[in-house]
């Protein structure tokens, strides 16, 4: 075991990676030199020389394009886009091209691409540095779509999404880089596509992701003061989402809230509510109660707290649960 934050344990993570598979390089704005805007990738140039981890233009469509290439000639980028904003000059790329490529080909060619992506909000920053667009790529077939919350998942994880035959979304909570914890680099985390139960509990449920697992564990927490026993789902893969490890909380709570940063309208919450109302509907005490950001652009720094959701407002959530 060692402690790390969370940045640190996905530099191990992609270091590890480039030691055990030649094959593997990295690409990205800014991520040879400057080490990457937040130093994830620092060192890594100077160990691993420019063929491996290459500085491109400022040009999102053509890190993913010149991506997609190498992997069909076999070989396992790992693209970074800077900021989560900043990935829509190559949404096309992802969402026409990579995401289709085994299907196209009909599984004679696999796309084995993991574009890293920084994202939420919680920094003090502004439009563009601050989104969490996830929804829109699980809408997209053929990607899959893993985010870590802590350091052990986020050394174990990015290894798992690099070793994946499939194009894999990696989606990494900015606020919490520098979150510290344990890494045990010998004994692997469980599979990246899996949700994890956090926190026991027998009266209701909470459900998230990213960088909102430190909050609905600290509303959790806060709720054993009235007496409520709340458990708590670390989903970690957003698509495919591991629904039999949700149904199965559910039906032993009765009661779901589901949290994200990104607004609720359309978003990942959605896709969970109406699933459990479909396989656990019986075992529902009260609806599916959705806590997100409002429907807006993200807001500027000075009111962002009044934007992302905190314990407060899951504590809210849960006294509307129970008032059913």
């Amino acid at each position: 075991m060692t402690t790390m934050t969370l940045a640190k344990a996905l530099s191990a993570g992609l270091r590890r990676v480039l030691d055990e598979n030649p094959k593997s390089l990295l690409i990205g704005e800014d991520i040879g030199r400057l080490g990457g805007v937040y130093r994830v990738t620092e060192g890594l140039m100077a160990d691993f020389g420019t063929e491996r981890v290459v500085d491109s233009p400022l040009a999102e469509s053509g890190i993913i394009g010149t991506s997609i290439g190498m992997s069909l000639r076999g070989y396992a980028p790992i693209a970074e886009i800077q900021f989560d904003g900043f990935v829509f000059p190559g949404f096309n790329q992802i969402t026409t091209q990579l995401a289709k490529m085994r299907a196209r080909s009909e599984g004679r060619f696999g796309a084995p691409v993991v574009v890293r992506i920084p994202y939420g909000g919680g920094i003090g920053s502004i439009e563009h540095h601050s989104e969490s667009p996830e929804a829109l790529f699980a809408h997209t077939p053929g990607l899959r779509i893993i985010t870590p919350s802590n350091p052990n998942d986020a050394y174990w994880m990015i290894q798992q999404a690099a070793a994946c035959q499939d194009p894999v979304i990696f989606f990494e909570p900015k606020r919490r880089y520098w979150l510290k914890g344990e890494v045990d680099t010998e004994t692997s985390a469980p599979d990246a596509f899996s949700a994890q139960v956090i926190r026991e509990g027998s009266d209701a449920t909470i459900v998230t992701y990213g960088p909102l697992v430190p909050v609905a564990l600290a509303a959790a927490e806060a709720a054993t003061e009235d007496g409520r026993s709340i458990e708590v789902i670390d989903l970690r893969s957003i698509s495919p989402i591991d629904f039999d490890t949700v149904i199965a909380s559910v039906q032993k709570t009765g009661r779901l809230i589901v949290t994200h940063e990104a607004p609720t309208f359309g978003g990942i919450g959605g896709e969970i509510a109406a699933r459990v109302s479909e396989r656990a509907f019986l075992s529902l005490e009260a609806p599916v109660i959705r806590v997100g950001g409002f429907h807006m652009p993200y807001p500027v720094a000075k009111v962002e707290e009044q934007y992302l959701p905190d314990i407060d407002k899951l504590l809210d959530a849960l006294d509307r649960s129970f008032e059913y």
